[in-house]
């Protein structure tokens, strides 16, 4: 793969440092001794300036290394592992300035104790490709960790999308599939169907694909329920509304080309719940929610139909609007879908505001604690005939001093969702939830664990495997134990 110019400046900026060093030079000695200001071999340093031909000779000469060697994109082996990472061009796919990084902070870390990051760089790769981690992957945790930075509320997107409902006229609840279509229609000269995907059974996967082109072509999946045809027509209308150039074209993700692809299908996405969820109304409604003294099953379900929104969309909105219109900023979002697993339960979505919370998914092959509500409520959309449920508990784990105020809505399967899931959202239950929440008190208390195997509980009748991991600790906190005694006594 062809390395970028970025990369390449970054290469060799690495190297001169790194040859500078060696030989025990500061700046201003190697701007005395090749003639080149001191101000230009910092940028050259800091990956902004490339040398032309003239000045690459002198900086050889100065250092010792033949012209060939400092111009060459190899790296030594103490740098092996950073070369193949400067390699992947991940470092460009990435908007580093989001998270206040320059490429020369980066360089100046990579210069700084080169052997001991190396190592870091070359571990975290082992680790990625022995969970079959790829950059997708990759993309998507530093999407979600942007989020959680940002308390997933971002301003600047929530004025866009009020602007746009206010330029619309758009004051009814809730935004119907055609009024959306209208709008595409209308104002963007978008073509819509719903037969697109009939004949290519290789597209029945797909949600959704956009054509580019005068019109524009918008295909939607003919089983998508009014929700998700909703939620759909407003990403669209996210994406042009937000200007937004670099895109995905497809929903599900077919294939994901850079950050700034995954980056701006969030933004449009973000538009589209804010479009469908408006956050002075939703506030109300929460309002009206959390000041019950008990807790309403009905309540959440009907939100849903008021906006015309799947659980998922409204869930995924009120971990925005908690954080910023309630000051309930640890909280923690779920989705798990029933099989999928050698558990039985896939965690396939998560997102932690203030904190990694408890639960979150493992790459270990453990069993979820068959506990939580978020799973319970799966089981009992059989048992109990429904399509659709909301439940609550406060989860106390036992072998921690967290607590939390859970509530789950589960879905039945359906045309388009293949398996029954749920999606929880998880409100630590601290001061601030007791004073915001008043039906917290109402809810039952349930102990619960993370894994079976990491669990202490020795009386439970939905353990489904032994605590291995949890016996193994107590084992090794017992040697410590006994070492530190024996040590002590020497």
């Amino acid at each position: 793969m062809a390395l970028s110019e970025s990369n390449i400046r970054l290469i060799f900026g690495l190297k001169m440092r790194q040859l500078r060093l060696d030989k025990g030079l500061s700046l201003s000695e190697l701007a005395q001794q090749t003639g080149i200001s001191i101000s230009y071999l910092n940028e050259i340093e800091k990956a902004r300036k490339y040398p032309k031909a003239d000045k690459i000779s002198q900086l050889a000469e100065v250092l010792e290394v033949p012209y060939d060697q400092l111009v060459s994109l190899q790296l030594d082996r103490r740098l092996a592992a950073v070369s193949e990472l400067l390699q992947s061009n991940v470092l460009s796919d990435l908007p580093l300035d989001i998270f206040g990084v320059e490429p020369a902070d980066l360089l100046e870390l990579l210069a700084g104790a080169p052997s001991k990051l190396s190592a870091f760089v070359s571990t975290l790769i082992e680790l990625s490709r022995n969970y079959g981690l790829g950059f997708e992957g990759f993309y998507f945790a530093v999407l979600r960790s942007f989020q959680e930075m940002n308390d997933n509320y971002f301003e600047e997107i929530e004025v866009a999308a009020a602007t746009f409902r206010r330029e619309k006229n758009l004051d009814t609840l809730p935004l119907t599939p055609v009024l959306l279509e209208t709008i595409l229609q209308r104002d963007y000269n978008y073509s819509i169907s719903y037969t697109g995907f009939e004949a290519q059974p290789a597209l029945q996967q797909l949600r959704s694909l956009t054509i580019p082109g005068l019109p524009a072509r918008l295909l939607l999946h003919h089983r998508l329920g009014n929700e998700q045809r909703a939620f759909a027509l407003g990403r669209e209308l996210g994406y042009q509304a937000l200007r937004l150039q670099i895109r995905s074209y497809t929903a599900s993700w077919v294939e994901v080309k850079s950050f700034e692809q995954v980056l701006n299908n969030f933004k449009a996405s973000y538009f589209s719940s804010v479009l469908l969820l408006p956050a002075d109304r939703l506030e109300a409604d929460l309002t009206v929610f959390f000041a019950n003294k008990t807790f309403d099953f009905d309540f959440l379900p009907h939100l849903m139909e008021k906006y015309g929104v799947s659980a998922e969309t409204l869930l995924h909105r009120m971990t925005s609007l908690l954080p910023a219109r309630f000051g309930l900023g640890e909280l923690f979002f779920l989705r798990f879908e029933k099989g999928g697993s050698a558990d039985g339960y896939s965690l396939t979505k998560e997102l932690h505001l203030s904190g990694q919370h408890n639960p979150h998914a493992t790459m270990l092959n453990q069993h979820y604690c068959r506990r939580w509500v978020a799973l319970t409520a799966i089981d009992a959309l059989a048992t109990e005939g429904k399509n659709i449920l909301c439940r609550a508990q406060q989860s106390h784990y036992a072998d921690s001093e967290n607590q939390y105020l859970v509530f789950t809505v589960a879905t039945a399967a359906s045309a388009w969702q293949p398996t029954d899931s749920s999606i929880s959202l998880g409100l630590r239950l601290n001061a601030a939830t007791k004073k915001k929440v008043r039906f917290w008190n109402d809810l039952p208390v349930k102990t619960v664990g993370e894994t079976c195997e990491r669990c202490s509980l020795s009386d439970c009748e939905q353990r489904i495997a032994p605590p291995r991991v949890r016996e193994q600790e107590l084992r090794t906190e017992a040697m410590k134990k006994e070492l530190a005694r024996m040590l002590k006594s020497v």
